[in-house]
């Protein structure tokens, strides 16, 4: 159904990609939305001898034109979706072997973290983070004879640090090991890491690829034919699939991916500039200001810098609370990437679960709120941001 398509998009820029890669109208009825195949079994004609699928945890026609959908838009061979992000996580994992060793950057999400220190370390694996921003040299000297994967993500949550993709594949292939690029900040539209070297991009597509704060899921897309099918056979062994229902509403999102991308920015933008000229702001985070840190490797390797902004307030924790209690555009709510705007305080919320020397080092500390800007009027989200700072800071 999708194989035309997909092929295709190569050809196509991002919003007719988004649009029409990996699906088709319906053959029986043309009709032009991929139907819901709501079922967990299939009528075979013959024992052992099913038409296309024997079970839906093995296959489902609305989840092979979502992952048809998600090969496109990442350009990726293959895609693999999953019912959680974390579940797409833990399928790459389970590729890992007792005494192998997985170098992880160590501005990571907390699901991330918290997955490979309390669940995985137990198995043998030795997860080790590091600090991956700095130079070739650096992250040469972390590479271990047995590390097998390397797991970055760019711009890193909550910290918006940015990574030399390229450069970090370039290390890691000389030593033998894969990387990981976890992409779901930048998403397909702004950064496309395979193209870069990964081996392996994920999504957690709850955030931007749904898009509408409604879904659960994630995904892996990779072009290697043999980690692909490793891949889905511990997804079919395992069973860590989406319904066929947040399959239909994923591939909807994602007709509208490039446009609302292009939204998210242009808020980001104008709300981080805002913010950088008001004092209540002790730092404001974002990569495509050209004060951030990585700026220039932000530039090179990213077509747009999405609708993550990072601030530290010029207060303490009471007043951080007030703050974010007083807005009135922005909800105060973990997650992000869905068309409103959200609050997060990663010290208390998203990032809790990291160790607290750790998020003292990282710098995950009590003035530290995430912002994920969504697709409202800008001059809104500026006066929100602005009448809750002036309470929440007032003398």
């Amino acid at each position: 159904m999708s194989e035309h398509n997909h092929h295709d998009a190569t050809l196509w820029g991002a919003s007719t990609t988004c649009v029409h890669a990996g699906v088709a109208p319906d053959p029986v009825h043309g009709a032009i939305m991929t139907p819901i195949f709501q079922t967990s079994t299939y009528v075979q004609p013959a024992p052992g001898q099913p038409i296309s699928y024997d079970y839906s945890r093995g296959g489902n026609p609305t989840r092979e034109a979502l992952e048809g959908s998600l090969a496109g838009i990442e350009g990726a061979k293959h895609a693999i979706s999953f019912g959680s992000g974390l579940a797409a996580v833990q399928a790459v994992v389970q590729l890992a072997r007792p005494g192998d060793h997985v170098l992880v950057c160590d501005d990571v999400y907390g699901g991330t973290g918290r997955l490979f220190r309390r669940l995985y370390a137990d198995y043998g694996i030795e997860f080790e983070f590091k600090d991956l921003a700095g130079t070739q040299d650096e992250i040469k000297a972390a590479i271990k004879p047995n590390t097998r994967f390397v797991w970055i993500e760019s711009p890193t949550n909550p910290l918006l640090k940015v990574l030399d993709i390229e450069m970090i594949a370039d290390v890691a292939h000389q030593a033998g090991a894969k990387l990981i690029v976890d992409n779901t900040f930048a998403s397909p539209i702004f950064q496309s890491p395979l193209k870069l070297g990964a081996d392996i991009v994920m999504h957690s597509l709850t955030k931007y690829i749904g898009g509408h704060s409604d879904i659960i899921g994630g995904a892996l897309m990779l072009n290697d034919d043999e980690l692909e099918e490793k891949l889905r056979f511990i997804q079919f062994a395992a069973g860590a699939v989406n319904a066929p229902l947040d399959c239909f509403l994923l591939l909807r999102s994602i007709k509208t991916l490039a446009i609302r991308m292009e939204a998210h920015q242009r808020n980001a933008f104008k709300v981080a500039e805002a913010l950088q000229s008001m004092e209540q702001f002790n730092e404001v985070i974002y990569p495509g200001l050209s004060k951030h840190p990585q700026y220039d490797i932000a530039k090179k390797q990213m077509s747009g810098f999405s609708g993550m902004v990072s601030v530290r307030l010029n207060g303490d924790f009471q007043q951080v609370t007030r703050f974010m209690q007083s807005l009135k555009v922005f909800s105060l709510a973990e997650s992000l990437g869905g068309v409103e705007s959200l609050a997060n305080h990663p010290e208390t919320m998203t990032h809790a679960s990291v160790p607290p020397a750790l998020r003292e080092q990282l710098g995950i500390s009590a003035n530290l709120v995430r912002l994920s800007v969504g697709i409202e009027n800008a001059q809104d989200l500026i006066d929100d941001l602005k009448q809750a700072a002036s309470f929440a800071l007032k003398s």
